[in-house]
């Protein structure tokens, strides 16, 4: 006799980056056996595939994990563990006065906010006619470029989606690697830092917390961001 089917519960979460709404359903036993072999003795790129079949999995194959931007991932996934494991969670923070006295700190993964920067463009004006418009890091752009030394770089070059002048407008898909390169290495330190300016202000997974040094008494408060500040 066949046995019984289990139903799981369904939420609606909202993305940061377009507002668009998605259903998931929290993690299952064999998403979190996934998540912990991965965690245990996978590598990096164990851990990222687990979270992109996570993702996947959970939101009803409706998301495409390497296709959004890299914020909404960080922001799904938070949202998929604390409907599944418990909304608070204990994370170690490092007080900031000494920057060496570990605490535990409470979070609630229910009130953690996608944060958007007013100043946020992803239009960079690099002379009077010459302009790059850039697309959101993809999760595959930022692992490709994590264990290299020269990441900055080939992070930026995963993310310009067109260049444009008074004259012409080139997409990504139709420029020459070589050009590329040649082009990023030819920019002044002052506009290399607005393109760097595009990553510091756009939208990120972050959260304020309060610590208290028991070493020094010392009160601090402790900004988590990114997904991996919540582990």
């Amino acid at each position: 006799m066949a046995l019984p089917k289990l139903a799981s519960a369904k939420y609606e979460l909202t993305l940061p980056s377009n507002g668009e709404k998605v259903e998931f359903r929290p993690f299952l036993v064999k998403e979190e056996k996934l998540l912990l072999m991965a965690q245990g003795a996978g590598t990096e790129a164990d851990q990222i595939r687990a979270i992109k079949d996570i993702v996947s999995n959970c939101t009803f194959n409706s998301v495409d994990p390497s296709k959004i931007p890299f914020f909404d991932l960080e922001y799904i996934f938070l949202q998929l563990r604390g409907k599944s494991v418990g909304e608070t969670t204990k994370v170690s923070v490092t007080c900031p006065d000494d920057k060496e006295t570990k605490v535990e700190v409470e979070v609630n993964l229910a009130n953690i906010k996608c944060v958007n920067n007013v100043e946020h463009t992803s239009e960079i004006k690099l002379s009077d006619n010459i302009g790059i418009v850039m697309q959101y890091p993809l999760i595959d752009v930022m692992a490709n470029a994590s264990d290299k030394a020269d990441a900055a770089f080939d992070i930026i070059k995963g993310c310009i989606s067109s260049i444009y002048d008074s004259e012409n407008v080139t997409d990504r898909k139709d420029m020459d690697e070589k050009d590329l390169d040649e082009f990023i290495d030819s920019m002044t330190h002052e506009q290399f830092e607005k393109m760097n300016n595009f990553f510091t202000t756009m939208p990120r997974v972050k959260e304020e917390v309060k610590v208290k040094n028991p070493n020094t008494g010392v009160e601090s408060t402790v900004i988590l961001e990114g997904m991996a500040s919540f582990f």
